[in-house]
């Protein structure tokens, strides 16, 4: 029996129980329809988390006090962390390739203005955050390149900190008081929303060396370095090493360029991403037992018919081969539908609700529709063996 007779019989047999066969491959179908919505969904989050953080550029380095990692030496004077301070992040601005730094401190504070108080998010950074982050200003001005280590006092409120003080009318020139401490306002940052839940509209803006008197620190939060697109990220992460060494004695900060964060972060997503298709997975499963049984039963149906092939030279392989391409074929039908289905519903989400985070992952989508089929081969294998193994006499008798 060659391919072509061998696909015209099962599908022939398939054909012959219509609705037995579209309920068999409805299983498989559904399967694959879960599979592909739930990956979707686990590649749009991670679409949209990527998109979210390198919003703020890509050629950003951070720059942490301590040490990420441990060695096995005793602590001692090459143990000790030095605090990262305004004058490190002058310092860095020397290193080749680097365009700017910015200082930062965080925290929160209560923050009175325009006869209204509310506590909020305070940031102490540097004047070239706008331009590292890709932030911009919709009124007034950013803090000005003041003296790094003694700035005037001045502040630039957050769309939502403008909204909630001053409503609709314009602060610049106001005064408002953060922690206690009076500051003049010179400008409103143009809104930017939330990123994965923190608001970056809620927030003040006060130079660094002010924030760190407010909080009665000696350290900085966190040194952003900017750098030159067209540089080795790993060239600049060296010369910031040689500069922390010879500054502080030693490598006693943990220095993450933008890029290794995002690597993470994509090892992470796609790890959900595969959990989720594996949950999806589970209805491929409950598809192949449905398979199974129904072959089983169509062997039991079929005994006479098995008979007769046996009678007139069918060896055990080609009957094996029926019911193993019929059950392969069912599965594969399935799947079809299954996958014109799924992108069915993602293209309607994706038009009914814009705000989901969901993308089409044709890989995930491939590796459904080929388990389908492999479903198909493993819950075959069986009632094919039983097939194959009657004997002709008695399946002749049979009817």
């Amino acid at each position: 029996m060659v391919f072509a007779d061998l696909l015209r019989f099962t599908t022939r047999s398939a054909s012959s129980h219509r609705l037995r066969s579209a309920l068999t491959a409805l299983g498989i179908g559904i399967g694959v329809t879960a599979v592909v919505l739930l990956t979707s969904i686990g590649e749009g989050l991670h679409q949209y988390v990527l998109a979210q953080f390198t919003q703020f550029g890509t050629n950003i380095i951070g720059i942490n006090p301590g040490r990420s990692t441990t060695f096995g030496a005793a602590t001692g004077i090459f143990g000790s962390v030095r605090p990262l301070t305004i004058d490190d992040a002058e310092a860095l601005k020397r290193v080749p390739f680097v365009i700017n730094t910015v200082p930062v401190v965080q925290g929160t504070a209560s923050v009175e203005g325009g006869g209204r108080e509310r506590k909020t998010n305070i940031s102490g950074v540097g004047s070239e955050m706008p331009v590292a982050f890709s932030f911009r200003v919709a009124l007034g001005e950013f803090l000005p390149p003041d003296d790094p280590r003694a700035p005037r006092p001045l502040a630039v409120l957050g769309a939502k900190v403008r909204s909630e003080l001053f409503g609709e009318r314009n602060p610049l020139g106001e005064m408002i008081r953060v922690g206690g401490e009076r500051y003049r306002v010179i400008g409103v940052m143009e809104s930017k929303g939330q990123v994965l839940g923190f608001d970056l509209d809620d927030a003040v803006y006060i130079p660094a060396a002010r924030a760190l008197e407010l909080y009665n620190r000696a350290s900085l939060f966190e040194i952003d370095v900017l750098y030159d697109k067209a540089a080795s990220a790993d060239e600049v992460v060296r010369g910031i090493e040689r500069m922390i060494i010879a500054r502080h004695g030693g490598l006693d900060v943990t220095i993450t360029t933008q890029q290794q964060m995002l690597e993470v972060l994509g090892s992470v997503l796609d790890v959900v991403t595969f959990a989720v298709a594996a949950l999806g997975g589970i209805s491929l499963l409950v598809g192949g037992v449905g398979i199974f049984t129904i072959m089983t039963i169509a062997v039991r149906e079929r005994t006479a018919e098995i008979g007769l092939l046996r009678a007139v030279g069918a060896g055990r392989g080609q009957v094996r081969s029926i019911f193993l391409g019929e059950s392969m074929l069912l599965a594969g039908l399935g799947g079809a539908g299954g996958l014109v289905a799924g992108m069915l519903i993602v293209a309607v989400l994706g038009i009914a609700i814009p705000a989901l985070p969901i993308g089409f992952s044709p890989p995930y989508a491939l590796a459904a529709e080929v388990i389908a089929v492999l479903i198909g081969l493993i819950a075959g294998v069986l009632p094919a063996q039983r097939a194959a193994g009657l004997d002709p006499v008695e399946a002749l008798r049979t009817e």
